[in-house]
C-alpha cells in the first residue's frame, strides 16, 4: 500500500485551473455583503446546517441532560414536508411550505407572512376563449404559469432555504430554489425581491432541487443532471447574484480538453452527465472565503467502460474560491465509480488538535461509503492518514477497474462492509419466518460475492444460473444527504450510520428492456437480481408472524447513532437506533432509520429523527444514553434543529408527518 494526499496543492490550482472556472458575462465579482464571517447569533438557524461550517452545533443549553426528559409538544405547522429544515433569524422562522413560503413566529407558529409560488391569475376575457372555449381552456393553464404546465404548479424545495442577511442597501432577503428556477423573497415582507431577476425569480438550467448555499453577495447551486444516462446535461455546480440573480461563475467538474484531469476519463468527458453537485448544500471557510462542493459520480451509476480512468472530479470534495469558483484544491474518496457511492454532503468544519497540542483548521467527512476523512481544510492534505489500497477487480467486459481506493488509516468503517453465510440473520433476531426466507432467497442467489468495501458486481451471462454479487453498505450508506454534525468544544462527530446492502449480478442489456437506465441510454449493460432488472435489490426479506415490514437478511443492528473522535479518529460510542415495535419485547431493538441526521447542543444532547419508528430521540453526547423520545406522528425524515424565539425561549424542531413539529420545556 502507499500512502497518499488525495489532493493537488493550490500553487498549480490558480494558474492550472482557472479554465474551469467561468465567470459571467461581464466578469464583474458581486460586492460584498455583511461579514464574511457569518457570526451567528446563538439562538439562530441561519443555514440548514446552522451555519456556512456546517456543525450543527448550537451553543443554547437551556435543555440539557438533567431536564430533556421533561420536553413537551409545542406548537405545529402544516403543510411542511419532505426534508426540510425551518431557519430562525431574530426568533422569526422560515419554512418551505409546498406552493409557499413562509414564516413564523418562533414562539407560537403563527404566520407572520406567507409568500404564494402560484398566485391566482385573472381569468381571460369571454371573447379571448376561442371557438367552443377549448383555446381559452389550454390558455387558461398555461398563463397560470404552473411551473410544469397542466395545472401543477411550482414548489419550493422541500430541502430547505437560504438566508441572506443583506447588505447596506437591500434589506435581507430568503432564496430558495423551485423547479427550475432560483427565487428571492424579502425576508420581512414575503415580498419578490425587487431587482432580483424577474419579480424575484432567475431561471437555471439544469435546475437543483435543494438549498442555495449564501456567501457574501454568492448563491451557490448544484445541478440535478441525469445519472440514468451517460450522456447529458453537465453537473457543474454555479454561483448567481444574490442581489440582481447574475451569473457569477461555473465550475466544470468534467474537465474538458486541455484542462486538468480530462486526461483521467479517457474519451469520456465528452457530453458526460452526472457528476454533479445534489447534496443539499456546499459547505463554507467563511473566514477564508472557501466553499466545499460535494461532487458525486459520474453517469452511469455502474457502468464505466466509457470513461476510463479515474474520473476527476466525479466522487470528490472540490475546494473552489466562494467568490470566483477558482479551484483550490480536491480530494477524491472514490476513482472510477461503479457503486453510485456519491458525495451526499461536503462535511463540517472544525480545529483539529494535533499530538502536539496545536490546532489546524480541518473539515470531517463521511460518505455513503461510511468511511471518515479528516482533511486540513487549507490545503486538502489528511490529518489522519489515508492509505491506496489494493481492491478487487471485476470482469465485466469492456469495464475498467481502480485497482486501489483511498481508505483512512482510522476509524474503520463505521457501517458493515462484509458479508459471510456466519452472518445469516438467525430466527432469535427477528422471526423464524424472517431467517427461513433469508436462507431460501441466498440459496435461489447463487450466494453472494463479498469481498469487503468497493467489491465490484461481477458480471453474468443471461443464460447462467443465478451467481450474486453483494456490495456493502448498500445503496442510501453508510452516511447520505443528512450528513454529521460535530460538538465544537469536544470535536466529537456524531453520524447517523445504516446498515444494509445491494445485491446482483451485471447482464447485458436487451434493447427495450425496463431498466435503471432512462430511454434512449446507449449503457450496453444493466444490474439484475433473481426479483428482476434493476440495480436497487436489496438482501432482505418480509419479517413474516405477527411482525410488519422487512429486514436485512444479516443480524442486527440496521441502523446505529455513531459518536466519533475526530482527532484521535477513535470511536467514543455507538448504539442501535431506532426500533420495530411489532418484534417480540426482546428484539425490538433492531435499527432502522432513514437519511437524516443528528444535531448536536450545549447542553450536552444529541436529537435526532430519522427512524422507521416515528420517533424523535435525545442521546447523552457523552455517553451514548438515550434520555427522551417523543412520537412524531410519522417519521422525521429531516435533520433536527434548535432555536430561541423572541422571548429567549429555547425550542426543538424537526419537519415529520406532514409538518414542523416543535418542543420545548413547560
Amino acid at each position: 500500500m502507499r500512502s497518499i494526499s488525495g489532493v493537488i496543492a493550490a500553487g498549480i490550482a490558480a494558474i492550472a485551473m482557472s479554465a474551469c472556472a467561468q465567470r459571467g458575462d461581464d466578469g464583474d465579482r458581486a460586492p460584498l455583503a455583511a461579514d464574511g464571517a457569518s457570526r451567528v447569533a446563538p439562538g439562530d438557524w441561519v443555514t440548514i446546517n446552522r451555519e456556512p461550517g456546517a456543525s450543527r452545533s448550537s451553543p443554547l443549553d437551556e435543555i440539557d441532560a438533567g431536564n430533556v426528559a421533561g420536553l413537551v409538544p409545542g406548537w405545529t405547522f402544516e403543510p411542511a414536508g419532505g426534508t426540510s429544515v425551518p431557519l430562525v433569524v431574530d426568533g422569526v422562522m422560515y419554512v418551505s411550505a409546498g406552493p409557499n413560503v413562509v414564516a413564523l413566529d418562533g414562539d407560537t407558529g403563527e404566520t407572520v407572512w406567507s409568500h404564494a409560488l402560484n398566485p391566482p391569475q385573472p381569468e381571460a376575457p369571454a371573447a379571448a376563449q376561442g371557438p367552443g372555449g377549448r383555446g381559452g381552456q389550454q390558455g387558461g393553464r398555461g398563463r397560470g404559469g404552473r411551473g410544469r404546465g397542466g395545472g401543477g404548479g411550482l414548489s419550493a424545495s422541500a430541502r430547505g432555504l437560504g438566508y441572506w442577511p443583506g447588505d447596506a442597501e437591500h434589506g435581507p432577503r430568503v432564496l430558495f430554489m423551485a423547479g427550475p428556477n432560483l427565487m428571492a423573497v424579502d425576508a420581512a415582507t414575503g415580498a419578490a425581491a425587487e431587482g432580483f431577476g424577474v419579480n424575484g425569480r432567475v431561471a437555471v438550467s439544469p435546475g437543483y432541487g435543494a438549498t442555495p448555499t449564501i456567501y457574501r453577495n454568492v448563491a451557490i447551486i448544484g445541478a440535478a443532471s441525469s445519472e440514468t444516462v451517460p450522456y447529458g446535461d453537465p453537473g457543474n455546480p454555479r454561483a448567481l447574484d444574490v442581489v440582481t440573480g447574475e451569473k457569477l461563475w461555473e465550475f466544470q467538474t468534467v474537465p474538458q480538453p486541455g484542462q486538468p484531469y480530462n486526461d483521467t476519463w479517457g474519451d469520456g468527458w465528452d457530453r458526460r452527465g452526472g457528476t454533479n453537485m445534489w447534496a443539499l448544500s456546499a459547505t463554507i471557510d467563511a473566514e477564508r472565503g472557501i466553499a466545499y462542493l460535494p461532487i458525486a459520480g459520474p453517469a452511469h451509476n455502474y457502468y464505466g467502460g466509457d470513461r476510463p480512468g479515474d474520473n476527476v472530479f466525479g466522487n470528490s470534495i472540490v475546494a473552489v474560491d466562494a467568490e470566483s469558483g477558482e479551484y483550490i484544491w480536491h480530494f477524491q474518496t472514490v476513482h472510477h465509480d461503479l457503486w453510485d457511492i456519491d458525495l451526499s454532503s461536503a462535511g463540517v468544519l472544525f480545529d483539529f488538535v494535533n499530538p502536539d497540542g496545536s490546532t489546524s483548521p480541518a473539515l470531517a467527512y463521511i460518505g455513503k461509503a461510511s468511511l471518515m476523512y479528516v482533511l486540513d481544510r487549507v490545503t486538502g492534505e489528511p490529518l489522519i492518514p489515508v492509505e491506496e489500497r489494493p481492491v478487487p477487480a471485476g470482469d465485466v467486459p469492456g469495464e475498467w477497474y481502480s485497482p486501489t481506493q483511498p481508505f483512512p488509516v482510522r476509524p474503520p468503517p463505521l457501517s458493515r462492509v462484509n458479508f459471510s453465510e456466519a452472518d445469516l440473520v438467525r430466527a432469535e433476531d427477528t422471526t423464524a419466518e424472517h431467517a427461513a426466507a433469508c436462507r431460501e432467497q441466498m440459496e435461489n442467489a447463487g450466494g453472494f460475492y463479498n469481498e469487503g468495501l468497493f467489491t465490484p458486481f461481477l458480471y453474468k451471462d443471461r443464460e447462467a444460473p443465478p451467481m450474486s454479487t453483494m456490495q456493502m453498505p448498500g445503496g442510501t450508506g453508510g452516511v447520505n444527504w443528512g450528513g454529521v454534525s460535530v460538538d465544537m468544544t469536544t470535536n466529537v462527530v456524531y453520524a447517523n450510520v445504516q446498515n444494509g446492502s445491494l445485491v446482483g449480478w451485471v447482464q447485458e442489456k436487451l434493447p427495450n428492456e425496463n431498466s435503471f437506465d432512462a430511454p434512449g441510454s446507449e449503457n450496453p449493460y444493466d444490474r439484475a437480481y433473481i426479483n428482476g432488472t434493476g440495480p436497487f435489490h436489496s438482501f432482505s426479506a418480509q419479517l413474516g408472524g405477527d411482525a410488519r415490514g422487512s429486514a436485512p437478511c444479516f443480524r442486527p443492528p440496521y441502523a446505529e447513532l455513531v459518536a466519533v473522535d475526530a482527532d484521535t479518529g477513535e470511536i467514543v460510542w455507538r448504539r442501535t437506533l431506532g426500533i420495530n415495535a411489532s418484534l417480540p419485547e426482546d428484539r425490538q431493538l433492531i435499527g432502522g432509520s432513514g437519511s437524516a441526521g443528528p444535531t448536536v447542543t450545549a447542553g450536552g444532547l444529541v436529537f435526532i429523527g430519522a427512524t422507521g419508528d416515528g420517533l424523535f430521540r435525545a442521546f447523552d453526547a457523552a455517553t451514548g444514553e438515550e434520555l427522551w423520545s417523543a412520537p412524531l406522528g410519522g417519521q422525521g425524515n429531516a435533520n433536527p434543529m434548535t432555536y430561541t424565539g423572541r422571548s429567549g425561549k429555547q425550542h426543538v424542531a424537526i419537519v415529520a408527518g406532514g409538518g414542523v413539529k416543535t418542543f420545548a420545556l413547560p
